[in-house]
């Protein structure tokens, strides 16, 4: 944030008038550093969120598949001798398309995640701008825990990932996860991978039901950034 400073010459000048002017010229001082603190705060406060995907046909992209069911990929832990099992379907109701994630997930044989993984590739946005702040979601589910997975440039094995929690409820709600919020995977930060993901390294993003048995129902109805 730019804070007005006197120079030296501006103080000298306040210090030889009287002391009223000197108090004035104080006051106005002060006002205008709170009126630019609250300028920076209002834009943070309310970063408008771009959508990346509202599960639409149409991705304004034409090198982007035209589905939302080719844009997306569903992934279960049967690829390393898990028993998870679900689906992702692409449903409107009222009105709202949407993303379904549904199944049971298993921790047995080692296994423990379903997820729905959308690579930027596949988006009009091929590259979240470095402004970005984090991840923003629309979301409703059965009112459990479900997480979000970012990889980037720098997770190079399937193991590694950034990971942040959300809740959902029964009813849609705006959802942001701040880069704060990811967690790198098994506690490869430092010298494996970043403490938090950089946004213009991010490749995919993924919904993903995880680390216990349990059954999953999550919805999404868009997905961005913020």
């Amino acid at each position: 944030m730019l804070i007005p400073l006197l120079s030296t010459r501006s103080r000298r000048s306040l210090q030889s008038r009287p002391l009223a002017y000197q108090q004035i010229a104080h006051q106005l001082l002060a006002t205008i550093c709170l009126l630019l603190a609250s300028t920076v705060m209002t834009t943070s406060a309310h970063a408008k969120p771009i959508i990346l995907e509202d599960f639409n046909s149409a991705t304004n992209s034409p090198t982007s598949p035209a589905s939302p069911q080719d844009r997306w990929e569903f992934i279960a832990d049967t690829v390393m001798g898990g028993v998870s099992s679900g689906n992702v379907q692409f449903l409107t109701q009222d009105g709202q398309s949407f993303l379904k994630l549904s199944g049971t997930v298993s921790t047995a044989n080692n296994g423990g995640f379903i997820q729905a993984r959308l690579p930027l590739d596949q988006t009009a946005t091929k590259q979240l701008p470095e402004t970005a702040q984090g991840i923003w979601l629309k979301a409703r589910g059965n009112g459990q825990t479900y997480f979000v997975h970012v990889r980037t440039s720098g997770t190079l094995l399937p193991w590694q990932y950034y990971q942040a929690t959300f809740e959902v409820t029964n009813q849609w709600q705006d959802i942001k996860l701040s880069w704060d919020d990811f967690k790198p995977s098994g506690g490869l930060s430092g010298s494996i991978l970043r403490d938090v993901p950089l946004a213009t390294k991010v490749k995919s993003i993924a919904i993903v039901a995880f680390g216990r048995d349990h059954e999953a129902d999550v919805e999404v109805a868009e997905i961005g950034y913020y």
